[in-house]
């Protein structure tokens, strides 16, 4: 069993909150009452408040006409109406009818004990396709999706290695960057795939290993030389966002080290991107943070190197081989990428495009 954690869905984005142990078996069968409304017909008939009322009332148990129509005080032929079109959506289904007395009473439920409203909405050109990849901030990954040339749109949602292996799992996006150690095996991304991907072939694309450490002021002023440094009062950190392999890593080292995270100054201080952890201490907002050399050599920042990591691209096995994605592959294997990923700083590129599959 690994530790991840626990979901809780915002309208706005995906949130991880405190770590709880996750079984992920036991998950997928209790998901199974989970469905997710993503087509637009869907959408669009529970934008309507009345239809969401009735779809919610047969969420909990399955009732007539009559008996919805007392709940919500409204005629049995207005919810026939409403029904119907939820009906015709399928979000809710005829599921028994009974005879009592000379009548014919008809039950309806919902087709889920849970409905989950989720959907991407990307740019569209005639003869583009848009993709997403979704998962941890990497600058490379930014850059390969900047070459991507032919009929492709790539975009790069950084929101957290956690995160963008559920969005892969969700059919959010098309692949995910993680960078997630696992301390029992001392492997990279593999044991978190296996656990999220039981019942389906995976690919794990090696893009690079790269160098995380502390990023500080130029010439790093107050002498910072290691992570028992960070809880200095003369010193205030900026975070990473939780769900990301950054911010797991630094948990975890910061229990080993026996300090708690209300002993460090700017631990609630948050930044989604290495690039934005980068900015805050160019900025003075705060005078160190964890990240990966690249973004302190962008941002001509003192780096105090920690530890090195694989940062790999999870994808569905089967989209290796799909003619549309042969633009971003080709840039991918490209010596060019290679040549530009080498100058970023701190990537080591010679397992690059090495595969794993699971």
């Amino acid at each position: 069993m690994l530790e991840f954690n626990a979901l809780t869905y915002r309208p706005h984005s995906i949130k991880l909150i405190h770590t709880v142990k996750y079984n992920f078996n036991r998950n997928i069968l209790l998901m199974q009452s989970l469905k997710q409304i993503s087509r637009f017909n869907q959408l669009k008939v529970i934008s309507d408040p009345r239809r969401l009322a009735i779809l919610k009332q047969l969420m909990d148990a399955p009732a007539t006409l009559t008996q919805l129509g007392k709940v919500l005080g409204e005629h049995p032929a207005w919810i026939r109406h409403h029904l119907k079109l939820l009906e015709h959506a399928g979000l809710v289904e005829l599921s028994t009818v009974k005879i009592s007395d000379g009548y014919i009473e008809k039950y309806y439920q919902s087709k889920a004990r849970a409905y989950l409203l989720q959907e991407l909405l990307l740019p569209e050109k005639p003869g583009k396709q848009t993709i997403v990849l979704s998962g941890s901030h990497d600058l490379a990954l930014e850059m390969l999706a900047q070459i991507s040339g032919g009929d492709l749109n790539v975009i790069t949602l950084p929101v957290g290695s956690l995160d963008g292996l559920i969005a892969l799992r969700q059919g959010l996006c098309l692949a995910a960057g993680c960078h997630l150690y696992d301390t029992p095996t001392g492997d990279y991304n593999t044991p978190y795939v296996r656990h999220f991907f039981p019942d389906k072939k995976m690919a794990l694309l090696t893009l690079s290993h790269r160098e995380q450490g502390l990023i500080v002021s130029p010439g790093n002023p107050l002498k910072i030389k290691g992570l028992q440094d960070i809880v200095r009062q003369d010193i205030r950190f900026i975070n990473r966002n939780p769900g990301s392999g950054t911010r797991l890593w630094l948990d975890a080292r910061l229990a080993e080290l026996g300090i708690l995270p209300g002993q460090i100054n700017g631990y609630s201080d948050e930044a989604t991107t290495h690039t934005a952890v980068a900015v805050a201490i160019q900025a003075g907002r705060a005078q160190v943070g964890l990240g990966i050399r690249a973004a302190a050599f962008s941002y001509q920042l003192g780096f105090i190197p920690l530890f090195h990591e694989r940062y790999d691209i999870v994808i569905p096995h089967e989209l290796l081989a799909q003619k549309k994605l042969s633009p971003m592959f080709d840039a991918f294997y490209s010596g060019d990428f290679r040549h530009r990923v080498e100058h970023l700083g701190g990537y080591d590129v010679s397992h690059l495009g090495d595969q794993l599959i699971l």
